[in-house]
């Protein structure tokens, strides 16, 4: 698999989870550490019943405990933190700090071997960033000191996740089949923290359900086996510029869905966010253009 390839994939991590607000208002009044244990566990479960068709695949489970404490504390130390800060902290404001995420996964890249940091890449990522900001702000986001603990729970979730994210790549040889026990893991952690601090509350009609299906089928499921493909073999310094597609998409998808309505600082950040991801993935632009020319021409009829 070349990295173009694993990039991509990659980037279809982040058009799920584009959906994963949508999808979770869709949802219903489930409490959060409850939809993470139903979520996660479809997610992990689609990901273990494939197994049955690649036989060896659950070999997949044999790893140190240093593999297992990055996989498990990465899925359930990020949400947990992140649904944390949403109790502690207005949602809108605690989601702009956890946006801290994708730039400092850029620039945490630095510090991996054979990964170099160029200016276009930093530049990129705080463009998208400035463009994220934006978006927030036409939401009518404040700070006030009431909610510090919010906003540092949401801080240390971005670090997790983002320190998840780029230490991925030293265990690139671990298969991505793993994820799918890492998913099932933080779904009984999960449980444990719903039995402990939550109410239990089911979705009540069939298209709560189908909400909480697709959850796990997509933004909770699939989409962290693509990033463990595109943080272990794509550009990592793209995808994290990239990355802040999904709050733009999110918003998007809002607004189709009648949750939300457009506006002038929504167009604006689609500008700000898709250029700083075309200045960060300029070389692997590039890169793709100039094999394309280089490539031999098939001969054709007239040859």
């Amino acid at each position: 698999m070349t990295s173009s390839t694993a990039t991509l994939i990659g980037f279809t991590a982040i058009l799920m989870w584009s959906l994963l607000s949508l999808l979770t208002v869709a949802s219903g009044t489930v409490p959060p550490f409850q939809l993470a244990a139903m979520t996660f566990a479809i997610g992990g479960g689609i990901g273990a019943a494939t197994w049955a068709f690649r036989p060896g695949a659950a070999k997949a489970l044999r790893q140190p405990p240093r593999v297992w404490a990055l996989g498990v504390g990465g899925l359930f130390g990020y949400h947990a933190l992140f649904f944390l800060a949403l109790r502690l902290a207005p949602p809108a404001e605690a989601q702009l700090v956890n946006y801290l995420w994708p730039v400092l996964i850029v620039l945490l890249s630095a510090l991996l071997p054979g990964e170099r940091l160029r200016l276009h890449h930093v530049a990129g990522a705080l463009i998208a960033l400035a463009g994220t900001v934006l978006l927030f702000a036409g939401r009518g986001v404040t700070f006030a000191q009431d909610y510090l603990p919010g906003f540092a729970a949401a801080f240390v979730a971005a670090f997790t996740w983002a320190i998840y994210s780029v230490a991925s790549r030293r265990f690139a040889a671990v298969p991505t089949d793993a994820v799918a026990g890492f998913c099932l893991a933080t779904s009984a952690l999960a449980a444990i923290c719903h039995v402990l601090f939550e109410q239990t509350h089911w979705p009540q009609t069939p298209g709560q359900w189908l909400a909480v299906l697709g959850l796990g089928i997509g933004p909770v499921g699939a989409a962290f086996y693509a990033w463990d493909i595109g943080m272990k073999r794509g550009d990592i310094r793209v995808l994290g510029a990239g990355a802040y597609l999904a709050p733009l998409l999110s918003t998007g998808f809002l607004v189709l869905a009648g949750y939300a309505t457009a506006s002038t600082a929504l167009v604006l950040s689609a500008i700000l966010i898709a250029g700083g991801g075309v200045l960060a993935a300029r070389d692997m632009i590039a890169g793709r253009n100039s094999s394309l020319r280089s490539s031999p021409r098939k001969p054709g009829p007239s040859s």
